[in-house]
């Protein structure tokens, strides 16, 4: 892939304490709105087109030098991929990326129209206002900034923007990866989605978790089958009594805790923090009581200290007077590493023996480590930039196109930074109405990607 190429005069590498541009800052807010303004909405099931979107963002970084390629694996889901090559070739390449579309919204419920892009009051409104599209619009801000600059990394940066991360990642990540692993040769690390946001669990502290964890996706499909009937009949063998008992116990269950690496390290950092004293590693430890004494911070950790199972969908029948045959349910399932046989023997006791079940979408659970330098880099880029925040790992409830990339052998982080204000609530902004991010935080953000990605 061609690259940019530092002006005339212009050193190739530019120093760790220089910055992006100031026209990155405004580049960044105008990405953000634009792309926001482009509906790429995931309704499943394919029914999404994010090609404007990539049209759009390879455009902008064919205009920074770059020699971005289009990929589609179904016409109109479209990925885009770009390298930006480093000074040190014998250095592993770090991989960038974000996703392109957006989980529906319905205009009624907001306060501006969710692909309005609106920028009032110092605040992008919009779907994608934080997931993911300031991301995406941050690193194209970054990148146009170091062409302008003649500025290049250390390593090569491989710069992803992908379809389909709202549903099963198969025009997406999953494609890139099974069928374009060689635009990915090199890369050992990647930076994506949810991590690096301010959370301010009580006045005077403010956290950035950084993903160094997801659970593994166990989206599950449960299927009872009985003896057909009429609805006024007797019927021991009515699949919507098996099925309904099999989600009642699935819903009622509580699962063990089990502590991953990076959630006991972000409990133990949490704790000092509050002045509390806890060995993560005790077999005895009270880790609900820890978590009370933990206040609001415990919202970091509290979704991942144990496997989940929610029931959400339901599907029977067709006439009230009528029991139908089979009746199917589905359950949005969630595995820490090193559960998932415990995982699947608990749903074979939950479903029981008159429902079957079976993964509908699944993917691995991952865990980053964060004891290496590249965890420290990523925490000392957040808090170069607020020296009063305390950076830290975590495990993120959910997951990210870093399951698809680690197919490859690609160690993920969750790392978009932004500084939010006291009261904004990032993870309820997520698939949430009224979605936005303040024009502050972009910047922040665009400073932080800069440092960090020069000095990775």
């Amino acid at each position: 892939m061609a690259s940019s190429t530092p002006p005339a005069g212009a050193s190739p590498v530019d120093a760790p304490s220089a910055g992006p541009d100031a026209k990155a800052l405004d580049e960044v807010v105008a990405f953000t709105s634009d792309l926001i303004r482009i509906d790429t909405t995931n309704r499943g099931g394919g029914d999404c087109r994010e090609r404007p979107a990539a049209e759009y963002v390879a455009e902008r970084l064919a205009g920074a030098g770059l020699d971005p390629t289009l990929l589609e694996r179904t016409p109109g889901r479209t990925n885009v991929v770009a390298r930006i090559p480093g000074t040190d070739p014998t250095a592993p390449a770090l991989l960038v990326h974000g996703h392109l579309d957006v989980v529906p919204a319905d205009p009624a419920e907001w306060t501006v129209h969710p692909f309005s892009g609106e920028v009032r009051d110092g605040v992008v409104w919009g779907r994608g206002a934080v997931d993911m599209k300031n991301m995406d619009a941050m690193v194209l801000a970054v990148a146009r900034s170091w062409a302008r600059q003649g500025v290049r990394p250390r390593r090569d940066v491989v710069l992803a923007y992908t379809a389909d991360e709202e549903d099963s990642a198969a025009d997406g990540s999953g494609f890139l990866a099974d069928r374009h692993a060689a635009l990915f040769d090199g890369c050992t690390e990647g930076i994506s989605e949810s991590g690096a946001f301010s959370f301010h669990p009580q006045p005077g502290m403010t956290l950035y978790p950084i993903g160094a964890g997801e659970r593994g996706t166990a989206w599950l499909r449960l299927t009872a089958h009985g003896r057909a009937g009429h609805g006024s009949k007797v019927n021991e063998a009515n699949a919507v009594t098996r099925l309904a008992a099999a989600v009642a116990r699935i819903g009622a269950h509580t699962w063990p805790v089990r502590l991953t690496a990076t959630v006991r390290a972000a409990l133990t950092e949490l704790a000092a923090l509050h002045g509390i004293e806890v060995d993560t590693d005790d077999p005895h430890l009270d880790v609900p009581l820890l978590l009370d004494k933990l206040g609001p911070a415990a919202a970091l950790v509290e979704a991942t200290v144990r496997n989940s199972s929610n029931p959400t969908m339901l599907q029977a029948g067709y006439k009230c007077n009528v029991i139908p045959g089979q009746a199917v349910a589905y359950v949005d399932g969630r595995m820490l590493p090193g559960t998932e046989e415990e995982f699947a023997a608990t749903m074979d006791r939950l479903t029981g023996p008159d429902v079957a079940w079976e993964f509908h979408h699944r993917e691995v659970p991952l865990e980053a480590p964060v004891d290496v330098p590249t965890f420290a880099k990523l925490r000392a880029a957040v808090e170069r930039f607020d020296p009063d925040g305390h950076a830290l790992p975590f495990t993120m409830s959910g997951g990210t196109d870093a399951k698809q990339f680690s197919r490859l052998g690609i160690t993920g982080y969750g790392f978009s930074p932004l500084k939010l204000p006291p009261g904004l609530d990032y993870g309820a902004l997520f698939h949430g109405v009224d979605e936005r991010v303040p024009v502050d935080a972009l910047h922040f953000g665009v400073r932080v990607l800069d440092h960090y990605l020069r000095t990775a």
